[in-house]
Parts: structure tokens; sequence; C-alpha cells
């Protein structure tokens, strides 16, 4: 089915239920409503000769963006992504990537958009979600639709047609652009709702960039008419307001988000009856603070991998697997297993798949594996040796299928000799009551190539000493794996959409020394 298929299904369900509604009640658009605005925008798209071409959308976190989206999709144009915390030029560069010839734009915008204009060839088209636009050449959105004199035609139904191209992420260079299908949205939506079927009308939070993790989530809900309360940015406060005003059923937020709300005063005291999943992704969680926030928000806790190139849910740890896990597993560190229609496998070096307990990278295959980056078949080999979709993340699947990531492959640590993987230490250090969030690099040292550090971010007001943390590492993982230095940090570097920027944190320690590893 095309994406559109899925929010006609939700429109059939429930035309005058919100389907889009800031989280102060403000700006709501009923199923309804958005189908009216899309068919609109569709029909713009068509009357300028847009409806094959990739078209961006450039705002905050707000339902008209969304609304915008959904236009996109019913004109068969494909989607892309453009968060507004980047700076201007990645995201002029990604537009530059991507051929997009027409940028929808919050007004609060403009000069930003101003910038792309000028730097960005390929736009055509600049439209205005707002009644006054401040830019030169842009058309308001009411413009623009009524300049339309018939509807879209309707967009191709082929499960090879491009929908969305996606930016990979870019915490490690400039994004490449992944192609996702109508296979690819097709099979995450239906992964999403076999993994987190709801027994009431659900109530989604749009918390994280709508550019990212919480956008395709939002999408995915769609299909079964959910409402969609949009916040302005994920902050501890709103997230917890929100709950509670719009009895919040799901929402996905990254861990470091997750830790900033198990470190908010209020956490323990919010009426979170009403939630059903609190769905974290993007990264490895801690184990100790998943379980605190089980216990804190009751059984609603579960984890999804997946990445630009194979979006959630190609993994799922449930609430059930959690609770029913033997004693003597480590379930807690797990991200679940392959859901349907998806294999996830284990390999080493030589492209043979490894036994469990055994380490190598974590591979995929399925309809959720994009289709390649756009105009970059060299990159896309790359990722697709053995004729397996390459994650770049290194982890071990145990006897019963469930797949544990230990590291990326980049943020190995070889330290004299001995790999390091930083994610093991970081769960370590994150059980520490006194900490918020951490990460751990290696740093040049002359003895052993790669000294072990740890970053750490305490939780406000929070004390720690460096030696109780080397000591608590050295007590579980062994001295190997104990940092040699500690430093505190008042806030760790962070991309847009909520991870910890351990290349920024690296290059301060890596600057002018001519480097013995990669």
């Amino acid at each position: 089915m095309r994406l559109i298929d899925y929010f006609r299904r939700g429109l059939r369900s429930s035309p005058s239920r919100p389907a889009f509604v800031a989280a102060d009640g403000s700006n709501a658009y009923t199923y309804a409503q958005v189908d009216r605005i899309a068919e609109g925008i569709a029909a713009g798209l068509h009357a300028v000769e847009q409806t094959r071409a990739a078209v961006a959308v450039y705002s905050p976190n707000d339902p008209q963006a969304f609304c915008a989206m959904i236009g996109i999709f019913r004109a068969g144009a494909r989607w892309v992504p453009i968060n507004m915390r980047n700076p201007v030029q990645i995201n002029a560069t990604f537009l530059r990537t991507t051929g997009c010839s027409t940028l929808f734009f919050h007004p609060s915008l403009r000069e930003q958009v101003q910038e792309l204009k000028r730097t960005v060839a390929t736009l055509e088209h600049l439209i205005c979600l707002g009644a006054e636009c401040g830019v030169e050449g842009a058309t308001a959105l009411s413009g623009f639709v009524a300049r339309a004199s018939e509807p879209a035609p309707e967009p191709p139904d082929d499960a090879d047609r491009v929908e969305t191209v996606f930016p990979t992420g870019g915490t490690t260079g400039l994004s490449k652009a992944a192609l996702w299908t109508q296979r690819t949205w097709d099979s995450s939506i239906k992964a999403f709702w076999t993994c987190l079927p709801t027994d009431r009308p659900a109530v989604h939070l749009v918390a994280a960039p709508m550019t990212h993790g919480a956008g395709v989530v939002a999408l995915m809900m769609i299909a079964e008419g959910a409402t969609n309360v949009v916040l302005p940015a994920a902050s501890a406060e709103g997230i917890l307001d929100a709950i509670e005003r719009h009895r919040v059923t799901h929402f996905y937020i990254p861990p470091t988000v997750l830790y900033n709300m198990l470190a908010h005063p209020r956490v323990r005291q919010i009426d979170c009856s009403s939630l059903r999943a609190i769905v974290l992704a993007a990264a490895p969680v801690a184990p100790a603070k998943f379980a605190e926030a089980m216990e804190v928000f009751g059984p609603v806790m579960c984890q999804s991998f997946g990445q630009a190139e194979a979006p959630m849910f190609l993994t799922f740890l449930s609430t059930r697997d959690l609770v029913d896990a033997p004693p003597d597993t480590d379930r807690w560190s797990s991200c679940g297993r392959a859901t349907l229609g998806q294999r996830v496998e284990i390999m080493g070096d030589d492209g043979e798949i490894l036994a469990p307990g055994e380490r190598g990278e974590i591979v995929a295959r399925g309809d959720l594996v994009f289709a390649g980056y756009h105009q970059n078949l060299e990159a896309t080999k790359e990722v697709s040796r053995h004729g397996w979709h390459h994650t770049g993340d290194v982890g071990y699947k145990d006897e019963s299928g469930f797949v544990y990531i230990v590291d990326r492959k980049k943020d190995m640590i070889v330290t004299g000799g001995f790999n390091v993987f930083s994610a093991e230490v970081e769960h370590v250090i994150a059980s520490h009551p006194s900490v918020e969030d951490c990460a751990v690099i290696g740093v040049p040292d002359e003895k052993w190539g790669e000294a072990v550090k740890a970053v750490i971010q305490l939780k406000q007001g929070a004390e720690a000493a460096g030696e109780a943390i080397i000591e608590l590492v050295k007590g579980r993982l062994g001295s190997v794996h104990a940092p040699k230095t500690v430093d505190f940090v008042e806030s760790l570097p962070r991309s847009p959409n909520g991870k910890v920027l351990k290349r920024e944190i690296r290059d301060a320690f890596w600057s002018g020394v001519t480097r013995r590893v990669g």
C-alpha cells in the first residue's frame, strides 16, 4: 500500500478525530481537515509539475507541517525531511544532494530560507506555511493552493516507487540520502502495528523532531486514526505535562531524552496511567536506566532497533519480553528480535554468519532495508556486501534470537591490543545514581595507543568522584575497560535529534595528533 492509503484508512475510521494538534491545544486539524488540505497541496504541486519531484518541509514541530507532508505523499512526490535545528549549510547540502526543487517552510524560518534560496540552485518553488511570506519569490500556502485548477492524479501504486529521501544522520559527517520506497513504508507500518497493537484510540506524542523517528512514528500511527499531539521540543517538562493533559498512550524518544525525564524532580508525581508504550530507539539504552523507567512509568517500556537505511521496527523488544525474561539473562541490554518479514544476523569480516554469542557486525535482509543511496552507487555497494545490509553496529545474538548491540564499529576503542566497546562501559557508568548521561571515547596515549576516557554529564545538583566511576567499571568489566580518566561536563554535545556527538568530543582530544587508530 501507498502511504496515502494508510492515511485514508485512518480518515475513514475517524474523520472527525483530531489527526494533529499542538500540545497547548491550538492548531488542531481533524482527519477530514487534513484530507482537504492535503488534496489542495497535491493539486498545487500538480499545477507546477512537481508530483514526481523531491519536496522538502522545513519547520519546527508543527501540525500544519504534518499536513504538508500528507499533501506531498498524496501528490506522489518524494518527501525530503529537513531538520530546522541543523546549521543552514548542512540543510543546503542535503537539499542539493537530493535535487530538491520545492520547499514548504514555516514563517519563523524566513532568514534561513533566504540563505537556502541563495545557495541551493535546484530550488524552484518556495511555499510559506503562513499568511505572510517575507521571502522574495515565495508564495503563501493559500495562494499556492488557489492556483490549482484540477485535482492531482492518483500517485502510482508501485512497491518500488520512492516516497521519501531520508538523511542518514550526519553525526559523523554530511548525511547521505537513503531511499525509502513504498515497500519500505508498507513494511514499517505493518511492523509497528504488529508489535504494538492497542485496545483503545491511540494518542501519540510527537516529542522528538518530526524529521526523524517521532515524525516517522506519527505517519505509522495514522493508519489507525491516532491523534498526534505535537510538542515544539523534547523537554522533560513538556513531555510530562503533555502525558497528563492529553492522556498520551504512545511516544518515541531517544535514550538521552528518557534520561532527562528520569532526572526530572516531578517524574514520579505525574499520572501516567494512560500510557501503553514508550518506544526507545536511535541508540542503545543503558540497562539500569531502562529498568528504572519500567519502575517509574509502569509496564510500557519497549525498544526498537533501526536506522535510516533500515528503519524501525527492524527489531523489537516488547514489555512482555522483559517481564518474562529468565532471571539469568541480560535481556535489559537487548534491542529485541527481528520482526516479522525481516532477517537480522551477525556477520564476521569474511562474510560468514556467526553462531550465537559470537560478536560481529549486525546485518539485515527484508523489506525494511532501503533501496540504496540517492545517486551514490559506491556507498550503496559498500553497505550491501555479501548480499546483506551492513548496519555498522557490532553485536551478538543469544540462543533465543535476541540481538545485543555492543557498539558502533567506528566507536570501538583499541587499547593495548584489546577491543573495548564503548557502549558497554557507558551502560555501567549510567547505572551510577548521579549520572544523567555519558560518552566513552578513546584518546591518544603513548603507552596504550588509545586510552579509555569517560565524559560525564551529572544530574542537576548531583556529585560524583572520578575515582568512584573508575572503580565501578573496574568491578563490573575489569581493568581493561575501566576509564583511565574521567571528565565531568555541564552538558554533552548533541545532534538535532538528541544523539550524543561522540565525534565532536573525540576530535577535541585528537586535534593535531597523528592517529594510530582509525
